[in-house]
């Protein structure tokens, strides 16, 4: 499963700019689906959906206050324990079944040590990736992402009120107001508590969010983003590997195409599409070495191999006037506003 890939970014589905040869021969051997929708146009819910077979709203993994995704590792919710995901059903029949990548589905209930939501309780025996979902926080070079604005009110007000506390100090030592030093350390306190009790969770977003797991234990706290791409085809071959004389699931769930974006130096400048091009060649490469593995390994002619996204291009996430995320058809078209003339480039 891709994150955030477009309909119109494989060359399968007519894009003939992007690179993606893997991806093209796996719709070559099998059957390429043209009539095929996800559940919600953003992670959480589609994911619920896509596990469960029931539209995200059935399961409490829909929301209507413009918090549609889970936004923090240790907040409290996710897919709920008694859900049927198609990992139960296979486990129930023998499967091994493994979930790499990332779950964003989740993690605790009432204590951060429950684990009430993650993967393990839901049909999964094995599990290494991000329990959450990549963000702009992830990345140290990037501006912030997770409530950007209200982080910025925050800092703005304990700049104000930090201000403040200044000028009644400046005046107090200038001898221009009568108020007590006490009073002046005591709202210089106040200030200070309020910053803490903010900047402790929006201060380290990548700390708390950008984490990777094996099972139930955290292996890096922040994870290091260069890497994840990696680490996680390392994991998927090598439980292709371990379970080759049985029967098995592997969701393989990709960090690719979500921003930030994250590519290896051996793909970037490559494509004719830019950071988010590099991406998309960088992920058919990764699926490349999947199927080689399945090969391999003996198993092309006993193994159902699917290839999806749980849903289409981020068509929001831009740069300026440019366009970050995906495309949802070959087709970029501009309706003027007489209403009368489409102007299309392939």
């Amino acid at each position: 499963m891709a994150d955030d890939l477009g309909i119109g970014d494989l060359g399968c589905y007519g894009n003939n700019t992007l690179r993606t040869p893997n991806i093209d021969q796996l719709a070559e051997e099998g059957v390429r689906l043209t009539q095929h929708l996800a559940a919600a146009p953003l992670c959480t819910p589609s994911r619920a959906a896509f596990l469960t077979g029931r539209h995200s709203f059935r399961s409490g993994m829909e929301a209507s206050n413009g918090y549609r995704a889970l936004q923090w590792n240790a907040g409290s919710g996710g897919l709920p324990e008694n859900e049927t995901t198609f990992a139960r059903i296979l486990q129930q029949h023998g499967y091994a079944t493994g979930l790499i990548g990332k779950w964003h589905q989740g993690v605790n209930c009432a204590s951060r040590g429950d684990h009430c939501h993650h993967p393990l309780n839901h049909g999964f025996d094995y599990f290494y990736g991000m329990p959450f979902t990549l963000t702009n926080d992830c990345d140290p070079g990037r501006p912030p992402e997770v409530d950007a604005a209200l982080r910025a009110r925050l800092w703005g007000y304990t700049q104000f009120l930090a201000l403040g506390i200044l000028t009644l100090a400046a005046g107090k030592t200038c001898g221009f107001i009568s108020v007590s030093g006490r009073a002046v350390t005591g709202m210089a306190c106040v200030v200070f508590l309020f910053f803490i009790s903010w900047y402790s969770s929006f201060g380290f977003v990548r700390r708390w969010n950008c984490i990777l797991m094996r099972n139930h234990d955290v292996t890096e706290q922040p994870m290091i983003l260069e890497k994840t791409a990696s680490l996680l085809l390392k994991e998927a071959v090598s439980y292709i590997e371990r379970h080759k004389h049985g029967p098995f699931l592997l969701f393989l769930s990709l960090l690719h195409v979500h921003i930030p974006l994250v590519t290896t130096s051996a793909f970037l400048g490559k494509s004719q599409h830019g950071l988010y091009g590099d991406n998309v060649e960088e992920m058919d490469w990764l699926i490349g070495k999947i199927l080689n593995a399945i090969e391999d390994n003996g198993l092309k002619n006993s193994t159902f191999t699917y290839f999806t996204s749980d849903h289409g291009g981020h068509l929001e996430a831009r740069d300026g006037h440019s366009q970050l995320g995906g495309w949802n058809g070959i087709y970029k078209g501009e309706l003027w506003t007489s209403g009368t003339h489409m102007h299309s480039t392939k």
